[in-house]
């Protein structure tokens, strides 16, 4: 089985939690005996090699639509579906006015054009510009064989949003036991006020109204990330708001991670949506408690194991870390990652899906010979007599 992952241009530039989860599943993936190659969708590409493409990130159909007319392949969509509607609202000036006259889909719609403008990151699809973003998705998720979601409550809100309803299973995400079973290179001792946050410093992260929950308090914050392109200024905007209890440190890869969470009691990922966050859940695995956004999905992936904030509300955000601070280290949790949340099970319920996809295809495949076999045998018939 030749299997093609397909993601943006920017995957391993723009560091992001669907590199991890692209990389990892692919890992595993080949584990299982399954050849896996990762293509940038700027790329040229012989699809001739592979029997089933898998693309990631429903939210850019314009990288899409061109491989599947291409390829003529069957396909499934990981759809990565975040709605950045209420980041919108949150944000003042041009943003900010745009969420109150124009849908989120003119919105994604017009990130893209600018991202191709401003970034150099041209749309693959020239049908994307003609169909918009909203029929752009609908075409790309209407035609696939199958969508993996990463959790029930995203698959719910992608079809309200969408109305597309296909075949699909969830495909929850996880944490690498190879990278993160090893000890620390030094030994830490949790520090009950240590606050940790590793998450590309964006809008949608909030680490703004972070920096402004635990300015001059007690905890010191330390936020871990590079600042993702055209939020240079945000970045700057949480620079200068950051107290003297507040450390930066760049982006570092997981392997380094493990030091990070082990010398800190809490985690906090105050973001305007997440699909699970993928640093929540290597953080609880090392012992931290979970403060985490109360929007989007993190409910079905956490549940009462987690402290939830608002992220509007700086104090929401300070009085969540507060009480996971002083409770007890939720042991539950981990046990939970170890026995749900890792890429393995990820890896092995993507092949279903595969074997599904492939064998349907091959069952299409061997009626439409048998069909052509009987049309041959009826013209000989007809040709006898």
């Amino acid at each position: 089985m030749n299997i093609l992952f397909l993601a943006r241009a920017t995957l391993y530039r723009v560091y992001g939690g669907d590199t991890v989860q692209i990389v990892s599943t692919a890992k595993y993936l080949r584990k299982l005996g399954i050849h896996v190659d990762i293509r940038l969708s700027n790329e040229q590409i012989d699809y001739r090699k592979y029997d089933l493409l898998h693309f990631f990130n429903i939210g850019r159909p314009g990288d899409i639509l061109c491989h599947i007319k291409k390829s003529g392949l069957p396909y499934v969509v990981s759809t990565i579906f975040i709605d950045f509607s209420e980041y919108q609202r949150s944000n003042k000036g041009i943003r900010s006015t745009f969420s109150k006259y124009l849908s989120s889909d003119r919105i994604e719609y017009l990130k893209a054009i600018a991202r191709w403008i401003k970034n150099g990151e041209s749309i693959q699809s020239r049908e994307y510009i003609f169909l918009g973003h909203k029929k752009a998705v609908q075409k790309v998720a209407g035609n696939a064989a199958y969508i993996l979601p990463n959790s029930e409550s995203e698959h719910k809100r992608f079809v309200a949003h969408y109305d597309i309803r296909r075949p699909y299973k969830v495909v929850y995400n996880g944490i690498d036991p190879e990278i993160f079973s090893a000890p620390p290179s030094k030994y830490y001792l949790q520090d009950t006020l240590q606050v940790l946050c590793v998450a590309r410093i964006e809008g949608n992260k909030n680490q703004l109204n972070l920096i402004k929950a635990l300015n001059n308090t007690q905890f010191k914050l330390k936020l871990v990330g590079k600042p993702a392109p055209n939020h240079t200024r945000y970045y700057n905007e949480c620079k200068k708001a950051a107290a003297g209890n507040v450390s930066f440190e760049d982006f570092m890869p997981q392997e380094q991670l493990t030091e990070e969470y082990v010398s800190a009691k809490v985690h906090v990922l105050p973001s305007w949506n997440e699909t699970c966050g993928l640093s929540s859940i290597e953080a609880a695995y090392h012992n931290c408690n979970i403060v985490i956004t109360d929007k989007g999905d993190t409910v079905e992936y956490f549940g009462a194991k987690a402290w939830y904030c608002d992220p509007a509300d700086p104090e929401s955000i300070y009085k969540a870390i507060v009480a996971a601070a002083i409770a007890p280290v939720n042991i539950e949790l981990r046990e939970k990652i170890n026995d749900t949340y890792n890429w393995e099970r990820a890896a092995t319920d993507t092949l279903i899906v595969y074997q599904q996809v492939l064998g349907e295809k091959v069952l299409k495949e061997n009626n439409e010979t048998q069909e052509q076999k009987k049309d041959k045998n009826t013209e000989a018939i007809k040709v006898t007599f």
